[in-house]
């Protein structure tokens, strides 16, 4: 079986409003960045591999101009947000010594790729996976699915893939992957 994990809240914590809350005690400035930064169509083309970090930032920029230093302090301390979730990260030598094939398939952007890599050791562990930014597509778009089957020779039916968005998750069962919501490291450990 192959194994395939999402990144964001499976690998690693993804909460924009704690992550601000910590940046800045003003509970509407944390509001406001959110809505700027986080949940804006920007945001999503970064993970698309459409805008880079920089240009991102100065549309965000144009959104409310008076905030441009909480922006920019946002954007500067966003790796810090991606804290591995230690319950799941003990499984992954554990579906490796089962013999299991193990890869992930995340949304996100090239500066965050480049971060996850160079400071997250249990990477290393995978036998491989997809960053939305490096196909242009993310999920649930079939397209990303495809091609992480397609990249590595994988048979669908024989593939289990734990996400923690329904959405997410349904997508992958249109394309024959099982599908689990991850709510815990608890769903991935029943499936060893």
């Amino acid at each position: 079986m192959n194994f395939i994990l999402d990144i964001g809240d499976v690998l690693v914590e993804y909460q924009p409003v704690a992550f601000l809350r910590r940046l800045f005690s003003d509970e509407q400035l944390v509001e406001k960045l959110n809505n700027i930064i986080f949940k804006s169509a920007e945001w999503l083309h970064m993970d698309q591999g459409i805008y880079t970090h920089d240009e991102a930032i100065e549309m965000f920029y144009e959104r409310d101009p008076e905030l441009k230093p909480e922006i920019l302090y946002t954007m500067q301390n966003v790796p810090d947000m991606f804290v591995p979730k230690a319950e799941t990260i003990k499984l992954l030598p554990t579906i490796k010594s089962a013999g299991h094939g193990l890869y992930y398939l995340s949304n996100i952007h090239r500066e965050i790729r480049d971060f996850l890599l160079a400071k997250h050791e249990y990477l290393k562990l995978f036998d491989g996976g997809v960053f939305s930014c490096d196909v242009n597509a993310i999920k649930p778009s079939p397209e990303i699915y495809r091609h992480l089957l397609e990249k590595y020779s994988l048979v669908p039916s024989g593939c289990i893939f734990f996400d923690d968005m329904e959405k997410n998750v349904s997508a992958a069962e249109k394309e024959g992957i099982k599908g689990v919501l991850f709510t815990t490291a608890e769903c991935i450990s029943y499936y060893l």
